[in-house]
């Protein structure tokens, strides 16, 4: 299916992409894996299109001190190749879709466009990130927990863009992991599990345990959290505390073809279990 007509403008930095939306009440677009298939749908038509592809300040995973960044339009195959971040990014990053979607999705993109099947966002929720947004009054910086607050919604107004991506550097004795139960066709997931554990002397210091894929958007397991801190990681304990993910996830569980909420809620601790015990053992 044609998607609308539409106007198009290029630009070349980050002032002139914002300039550009708000003269002609645009929409941003990077790789296009988002916007152009709603599109194509007749679900969007948003009759000028504002291409920032081309700005190159938004491209590459940098270290910086104890974060590391990543700019907009670094592309999902950049961070799966990525020896800098934290596991559970490059890990998730691999398992989008296919070879010729991550080489030209963004997480720029990913992130913006908050589909709750998607898997950046149940890890950058988890590791703790913080979104970078640029709009006409300058900069700010909203913490990944606070940036995801719906479906398809996100803290970002309408003549805002989202920049870059911080998340907390490798660490001794910190572990992290991805799991997920996905489509096989798609590859979105079902249920994703996102967890970042530090450990000391075979206990669990601290934890972040994030899900997504069953709820409208990405959350953290306060549950989950508290069942680990503390605790010696024996599996009768990794256990107790994925069943707990039960008291985080609400009343509102995605239902459709692919897996009933029933079917997704009892996946829920398993995918728990099984990214805290890869992130325990990379720990």
């Amino acid at each position: 299916m044609y998607p609308p007509k539409f106007d198009y403008h290029r630009a070349s930095s980050v002032e002139e992409a914002i300039a550009l939306r708000k003269e002609h009440d645009g929409k941003f677009m990077a790789g296009g894996h988002s916007l152009i298939p709603v599109m194509k749908l007749r679900l969007a038509d948003p009759g000028c299109i504002v291409d920032i592809g081309r700005i190159d300040a938004l491209r590459g995973v940098c270290p910086d001190g104890a974060t590391v960044k990543i700019g907009a339009l670094t592309t999902h195959a950049s961070v799966h190749a990525s020896d800098e971040l934290p596991d559970a990014l490059p890990e998730a990053a691999g398992w989008i879709g296919d070879p010729m979607v991550r080489n030209r999705g963004t997480v720029g993109g990913n992130v913006a466009h908050a589909d709750p099947s998607s898997d950046l966002p149940t890890v950058l929720t988890a590791l703790g990130a913080t979104m970078k947004i640029a709009g006409d009054g300058g900069s700010r910086e909203v913490a990944a927990a606070d940036f995801f607050t719906g479906l398809f919604e996100t803290a970002m107004g309408e003549d805002e863009l989202l920049t870059e991506v911080s998340v907390p550097a490798k660490a001794a004795g910190t572990g992290t992991a991805y799991s997920k139960l996905f489509n096989p066709a798609s590859r979105y997931a079902i249920v994703g599990a996102a967890v970042s554990v530090t450990m000391s002397n075979g206990t669990c210091s601290s934890a972040t345990v994030a899900i997504g894929g069953l709820t409208p958007n990405a959350k953290r397991c306060g549950s989950v959290e508290a069942a680990l801190a503390g605790k010696e990681m024996s599996e009768a304990n990794i256990e107790a505390a994925a069943n707990a993910v039960a008291a985080d996830l609400g009343d509102d569980i995605l239902s459709d073809i692919h897996a009933s909420a029933d079917y997704r809620k009892k996946m829920a601790s398993v995918f728990v279990k099984r990214a805290i015990t890869k992130a325990v053992g990379r720990a």
